[in-house]
């Protein structure tokens, strides 16, 4: 273990501690005053962060994944409304729950408490900095983070303006570390220092994930790898379900909850596919589909000008990160809860539909962190689940699922207490 990671990972178990007991009033009053921070630091991060794409333009970095990486006032002022509304939420630290008064005259008790100090592995997206740092300190978590290589200049200027907002409000600036070197090593080290990170969350592709999990001797909360799937079923308003297919193909086709697959109950197929298709054509996305799809597309009025092509079997149960979507007709609910479960990446499902039946089964039987019914699955996101930001969505089963926000970030212990009492 390098002694930069060691002293990393001591400064952060230190101010987790301090951290642990803060009452609310002072960590939303330190939340407030990072954002402050970032807005006065607004020139130097955009500066650093338009660096950051002059650098990634010149690799030749991807078009889904410059637009991750890019910050605009905007965008920032965004990101500084979503620190701010951290702190309007409730703290979860301290709540009691599940008590129970037992024969023996012991009461027990959870007690909601801080996780200790979470180690973030992100790529591509500076915003992530800001979300997880207000998050984890709300929570009276410490954090240590590593960003991609590619965004390290604007980790470096947004961490500054972090460690500004900690020291005005009076809590130690270790609270909020970044390591900003691109050695790869450092990556494997933080994932083996058990001795003072109690938990992994990466953001970011599907090697990011295999790496931690392959490597890491800290529990790893897994996810944000997103095979999405849209079914559109023979009850379905179609002339409803294409707005909706459209938002949750273009609105942001570069996150983890944008649509990837289409599937469409073959009897509406003819009605709903040259509609949807037109409507998609104006956004410029490329339309992959299956023989069956193609054929209707081909010979519909306008398909000169859409972006057709026959899908490849590679097609389904991909994450495009950008404006391509593949389609395929099934017979009906029954194959397309196959094609998903064999498919999908337990990320966001939904369904179009107006049968009841049909909707409970649905979300019954596919397996995923969030399951919507005549709903963009572009709602799978901490900020529209009235969460405020989130560290990541957890595809896994254990401790969370789905957008993780505040009490995802807390244990819990047992409290018990007793008038002197004495196991018999």
């Amino acid at each position: 273990m390098s002694e930069l990671l060691e002293q990393v990972g001591r400064r952060a178990k230190g101010a987790s501690r301090r951290l642990a007991v803060l009452g609310r009033a002072a960590k939303d009053a330190a939340i407030h005053a990072i954002a402050d921070a970032l807005a006065r630091h607004q020139d130097a991060i955009l500066a650093a962060n338009t660096a950051d794409l002059e650098a990634a333009r010149a690799a030749g970095t991807a078009a889904n994944l410059i637009d991750r990486m890019t910050l605009t006032p905007a965008r920032l002022y965004a990101i500084i409304a979503d620190a701010r509304s951290v702190a309007e939420l409730p703290d979860p630290v301290g709540e009691q729950f599940d008590a129970v008064e037992l024969p023996n005259g012991l009461s027990l008790h959870k007690v909601r408490t801080p996780l200790g100090v979470v180690g973030a592995i992100y790529e591509a997206r500076p915003n992530v900095t800001v979300d997880i740092a207000c998050l984890c300190l709300k929570t009276g978590n410490a954090v240590i983070m590593r960003g991609g290589s590619d965004i390290a200049r604007s980790v470096a200027a947004i961490t500054t303006a972090v460690a500004e907002g900690l020291e005005r409000a009076g809590l130690p600036i270790d609270a909020v570390q970044s390591i900003t070197d691109p050695d790869r090593e450092l990556v494997r080290e933080l994932l083996r220092l058990d001795r003072y990170v109690d938990m992994i969350i990466p953001r970011g592709g599907a090697g990011l994930h295999r790496f931690c999990l392959e490597n890491a001797t800290i529990p790893v909360i897994t996810g944000g790898i997103g095979v999405v799937h849209v079914f559109v079923e023979g009850s379905a308003d179609l002339a409803r379900a294409v707005p909706i297919i459209v938002n949750a193909k273009v609105q942001r086709p570069s996150v983890c909850n944008a649509l990837d697959t289409l599937l469409v109950e073959r009897s509406v197929a003819p009605q709903l596919l040259p509609v949807a298709a037109a409507a998609l054509a104006v956004h410029g996305v490329d339309l992959r589909c299956d023989e069956e799809a193609l054929a209707i597309l081909s010979d519909a009025p306008g398909a000169d000008t859409w972006l057709l092509k026959p899908a490849a079997e590679s097609d389904f149960g991909t994450e495009f990160l950008g404006l391509i979507l593949s389609i395929k007709l099934v017979s009906g609910i029954d194959e397309a809860i196959d094609f998903i479960a064999a498919h999908s990446s337990g990320h966001t499902e939904a369904i179009l539909t107006r049968n009841a039946a049909a909707a409970e089964r649905f979300t019954r039987e596919v397996d995923a962190s969030a399951v919507f019914v005549n709903a963009s699955t572009r709602f799978n996101d901490g900020g529209q689940f009235g969460l405020g930001a989130e560290v990541a969505i957890s595809t896994q089963k254990l401790h969370a699922r789905g957008p993780m926000g505040l009490r995802e970030l807390t244990s819990y212990k047992w409290v018990g207490s007793g008038d002197y009492v004495v196991r018999a």
